[in-house]
């Protein structure tokens, strides 16, 4: 059974920094890719980066590219999402998200996934 599981979410002031991790249910350093979306109110879900765990290759959508860093730690079967200079576009639910098996590259349709976290609130007030 596949979990996903996220944490490290909430209540921020633009400029601030802010950790998010996603555990998951099997070993990381397989041959999949782990993805950080994020959900505004009103919007559609949008991708924000994701990682290939065997090459440790990374993608970023362009709003965050120079503030987010998306990570892994398969000892702990855990991906991060390190997010600096936060702004009051960035919040939302953020939800990690896992595709088995994976290549490589950047894969940026919610559709591409397979398994899903249930989402973990990032607020950022100006």
């Amino acid at each position: 059974h596949v979990q996903l599981v996220e944490s490290g979410g909430g209540p921020l002031h633009a400029g601030g920094s802010l950790r998010l991790s996603c555990v998951a249910s099997w070993y990381t350093s397989s041959r999949n890719c782990m993805g950080w979306f994020r959900q505004a109110p009103g919007m559609q879900r949008e991708w924000v980066a994701n990682i290939y765990a065997r090459g440790g290759s990374t993608y970023y959508t362009d709003p965050v590219k120079d503030r987010f860093t998306i990570s892994q730690d398969n000892a702990k079967n855990t991906v991060y999402l390190q997010m600096h200079s936060l702004k009051p576009e960035d919040p939302g639910l953020y939800y990690c998200a896992a595709k088995l098996p994976c290549s490589g590259g950047p894969f940026s349709t919610p559709s591409d996934y397979d398994y899903w976290g249930k989402g973990n609130q990032v607020t950022v007030s100006s």
